[in-house]
């Protein structure tokens, strides 16, 4: 069990997934640039985290910005939605008649990827659900702004196993204060931190070391 202040940013986890040393950039070395698909996805997160919003449409109640952690993986962090669908078997809510499946459901602004990120991202969720409200949750959805759809994410074993192990070596960088090394890829030119990241350049040095050696120069 981890404490409360070792608990790791659950919304990491799509950026571990997408590129290490981005990951550790932004949560080790607070590194941070912001541009059109980043700035585009924060304003549709800020739509959905309503903290006091709470409906109830027919056999189901949905609630937005749940805070969530799990003191087993030590995350944290908050669900975009959550769904309870009533049905047979499930969990007690305060206030409301009967029993409740839970499912969390993420918004995303762009299409589906063919990665798992949002897989990994949206299963941390879960695990973060099933333990604080000791249930199980066999599937969750994700929402994509681009096509204005859903997407069934089964929350089999091994996208459970893998989003576990990553979370596990999140921690295992952290510990170490490590920044792994660039690996240049396609998505580098996409990603908002090339001009921090310097994949070109700094194939053998963080990006803290190359900063603090450019703003000496400029001195």
């Amino acid at each position: 069990m981890y404490r409360e202040d070792e608990y790791l940013m659950l919304s990491g986890l799509q950026h571990f997934a997408f590129c290490r040393r981005q990951w550790a950039l932004i949560h080790i070395e607070q590194q941070w640039a912001e541009n059109l698909r980043t700035a585009d996805g924060r304003l549709m997160h800020a739509n959905a985290h309503d903290s006091g919003f709470r409906e109830k449409r027919g056999d189901v109640i949905i609630t937005r910005a749940m805070q969530i952690s799990s003191a087993a993986l030590g995350i944290s962090g908050e669900c975009d939605v959550v769904e309870f669908h009533q049905a047979k078997t499930g969990i007690h809510l305060h206030g409301a008649e009967g029993t409740f499946q839970v499912i969390p459901v993420e918004y995303k602004r762009g299409a589906p990827k063919a990665d798992d990120c949002d897989a990994l991202q949206l299963c941390a969720q879960a695990l973060c659900l099933e333990e604080m409200l000791c249930c199980e949750i066999p599937q969750a959805y994700l929402y994509y702004g681009e096509t204005r759809r859903r997407q069934t994410v089964p929350l089999d074993r091994p996208l459970r196993e893998t989003t576990v192990g990553m979370i596990r070596e999140m921690h295992e960088l952290f510990r170490r204060q490590h920044t792994p090394k660039v690996r240049r890829t396609r998505a580098c030119n996409a990603c908002s931190l090339k001009d921090i990241c310097l994949p070109a350049l700094n194939q053998n040095r963080s990006a803290a070391a190359y900063l603090t050696e450019a703003l000496k120069g400029g001195e």
